[in-house]
């Protein structure tokens, strides 16, 4: 196997036919696990005159994309192999890569509703105090209140003359 090297992003061609199995999960889940352990398996390119074209790591090279890079870790194989590489399906280096995305899948979910979980708990123990009610017969509205009302006619005497003090009339 070819030793890996930096290739430029920018100058990678990606077939049409390879572009049409992008998924956009895929190259998410990849592009997380760059950010913890970078880059372990280098993508496949091959040289078509002056161009290298993607042989296999199209969710990689999309994953580098993503993040900013401008180069990505590959290795150049040879057009014998391009056209005679297994299927998927049959290397078991890529069930490893499946296990292990599907285990990192799992771990951010976990930790996730860690998270969403100890925010629920820090909200309740911040629960609003419950509003209390004024006394029977106590009104809340100041406005409302008859000291505040200048027509309120008085019943007794007493009354008019602290209505007067109070609004520094004679009596």
């Amino acid at each position: 196997m070819p030793k890996p090297e930096s290739f430029p992003i920018e100058k990678i061609f990606v077939p049409t036919k390879q572009k049409k199995a992008l998924k956009p999960e895929t190259v998410g889940e990849i592009a997380e696990s760059m950010l913890e352990i970078g880059q372990q398996t280098p993508i496949s390119v091959r040289l078509d005159g002056d161009r290298l074209v993607l042989v296999e790591g199209l969710h990689r090279l999309e994953a580098c994309k993503a993040l900013g890079e401008t180069t990505i870790l590959g290795v150049v194989v040879t057009e014998e192999f391009a056209q005679h590489k297994p299927q998927l399906a049959e290397r078991p280096e890529v069930e490893a890569e499946r296990i292990k995305m599907a285990r990192l899948k799992q771990l951010r979910l976990e930790k996730e509703a860690a998270e969403a979980s100890a925010a629920a708990l820090k909200g309740v123990r911040q629960v609003e105090a419950p509003r209390t009610r004024p006394a029977k017969g106590v009104r809340d509205n100041t406005k409302a209140s008859p000291g505040r009302t200048v027509k309120s006619k008085p019943k007794s005497l007493s009354d008019w003359i602290t209505q007067q003090k109070s609004s520094g009339g004679r009596y």
